[in-house]
C-alpha cells in the first residue's frame, strides 16, 4: 500500500493529539524552546536572527466535494480554510505573527496542510504551501510560492504551483495515490532561487524572485514513487532525503546526492546550453535512514538528518530522531524521543531547532546541542 507523507502525518496527528508532551520525552540534549505553534513545519533564521517557523494552521470547514477532482479517501476529501501562517520567535522564545491568512486544510483522517516551509533569499521571505487548490477545499487559493513583507504582514504570491505542476506532470505518478494540486514539503534558497519539493508527485521545482519557475529534477523518473521530501545544498551538490511507504520499514529511506551539471546533448551537437536549465544527476546516495523528513549541514560540516518515526510500523510518538552522518559514514543518533518531528535548522548558535508535535495544532520548538 503506497502512502505518502500526508498520510503518514494524519497517521501520526490523532496520536499527537491524544498524547500531552510528556508522553514521550526527548533525550536530556533537547529542551523546549518555544510551544503554542499551530502545526509547526518547516523553520529558519531570519537576518535579524529571529526563527521563523511555517504553520500548517488548523484547516478549515469548506468542502469543494463535486466541483472538482478530490484526493482519494482515506486521506481525502479535505476541508479548507485560510488559518495559514507563519510565526517569528525571539531570543527568548516569545512567538509573534508575522503573516497570516494563508490557504490551509484538514484532511479527512486529521492531517493539516498549510504553510510548508520558509527561506530567506537575498534577505526576503519567501514560503511555499501545500495546503493550497481545489482538491484542498480552497478553489480560489492555489498552492503558491509567497514573497512576505515581514514589516507589514502583507504577502503577494510569485507562483501558481498547482498550476505549474498540472502542466508539468510527473513521469511516473502514484494514481492510487495522487494530490491533484501538490503536498509541497520543503524549500531552500540557493543561487538566487528558492526550491521545492513535491513529495507525492517526487519532483524538484525552482522559481527566481521574479517568478520564473521551472522543473528541475523529476525523482520519480529515476527512483519511482519513493516520496522526497527535503533538500539541502553543500558545496554545489544538492542532498535529497525521502521519506519511504508506509508501513514504515526500518534503514529503508536514503539520502541522494545530485551534481550540477550544464546540458550535455545540445552542447555536442553544437547548440549552446545558455537557454537550458541546469540539469541535476544523481550521483550517489546512503541508505540505512529511516522516514527522512528534512535534511541539513551542520556547523561541524557533517550531514544530519530528521526522522519522523523510526520504528516499524506507522508513525508513534516518542521514536522520531535526529542523525547523522559521521566522518566514519556511519549513522549515528544525535537526539532522540521526538514526536512527529517535521521540520529542522541550525541556529547561528551552533544549536540545532527542531518542530516537534509537527502534526498537532499544540506543536513546540525544540533546542537541540549536537557536541
Amino acid at each position: 500500500m503506497n502512502i505518502r507523507l500526508t498520510a503518514s502525518l494524519c497517521l501520526a496527528s490523532a496520536a499527537s493529539i491524544a498524547f500531552t508532551p510528556a508522553y514521550a520525552q526527548p533525550s536530556s540534549n533537547a529542551t523546549v524552546y518555544a510551544t503554542g505553534l499551530e502545526s509547526p513545519r518547516g523553520l529558519k533564521f531570519g537576518p535579524d536572527g529571529d526563527l521563523y517557523v511555517a504553520e500548517a494552521g488548523t484547516g478549515g470547514t469548506v468542502s469543494t466535494v463535486g466541483s472538482c477532482a478530490q484526493v482519494p479517501p482515506p486521506i481525502g476529501s479535505y476541508l479548507g480554510g485560510n488559518t495559514g501562517r507563519i510565526s517569528k520567535l525571539d531570543k527568548s522564545g516569545k512567538r509573534t505573527t508575522v503573516a497570516s491568512g494563508f490557504p490551509s486544510s484538514l484532511a479527512a483522517e486529521g492531517d493539516l496542510q498549510g504553510v510548508a516551509d520558509i527561506a530567506f533569499l537575498n534577505g526576503t521571505l519567501y514560503a511555499v504551501t501545500g495546503g493550497g487548490g481545489c482538491s484542498h477545499g480552497n478553489a480560489s487559493s492555489p498552492n503558491i510560492i509567497a514573497r512576505v513583507d515581514t514589516k507589514s504582514g502583507t504577502w503577494k504570491p510569485i507562483v501558481n504551483l498547482s498550476q505549474f505542476l498540472r502542466s508539468h506532470p510527473a513521469a511516473y505518478p502514484d494514481q492510487a495515490d495522487f494530490e491533484p494540486d501538490g503536498v509541497f514539503y520543503s524549500l531552500i534558497a540557493y543561487d538566487n532561487r528558492v526550491y521545492t519539493l513535491e513529495p507525492n508527485h517526487g519532483q524538484l521545482f525552482s522559481t527566481s524572485a521574479s517568478g520564473d519557475i521551472r522543473e528541475d529534477l523529476d525523482i520519480s523518473l529515476q527512483q519511482g514513487h519513493i516520496v522526497p521530501t527535503s533538500a539541502a545544498v553543500s558545496n554545489g551538490k544538492f542532498y535529497i532525503g525521502n521519506l519511504g511507504l508506509f508501513p514504515i520499514t526500518p534503514d529503508s529511506s536514503k539520502i541522494m546526492s545530485f551534481n550540477i551539471g550544464s546540458c550535455p546533448w545540445p552542447f555536442l551537437f553544437g547548440f549552446g546550453c545558455d537557454d537550458e536549465p541546469q540539469k541535476l544527476r544523481l550521483s550517489g546516495s546512503r541508505a540505512g535512514f529511516t522516514t527522512v523528513v528534512a535534511v541539513d549541514f551542520g556547523p561541524d560540516g557533517l550531514l544530519y538528518a530528521l526522522e519522523l518515526s523510526a520504528a516499524t510500523g506507522f508513525p508513534t510518538p516518542g521514536d522520531g530522531k535526529v542523525v547523522r552522518l559521521n566522518r566514519a559514514g556511519d549513522i549515528e543518533d544525535v537526539a532522540t524521543g521526538l514526536s512527529v518531528p517535521t521540520g529542522m535548522t541550525f541556529g547561528p548558535d551552533g544549536y540545532l531547532y527542531v518542530s516537534n508535535f509537527g502534526a498537532a495544532p499544540s506543536g513546540q520548538i525544540l533546542r537541540i546541542s549536537v557536541h
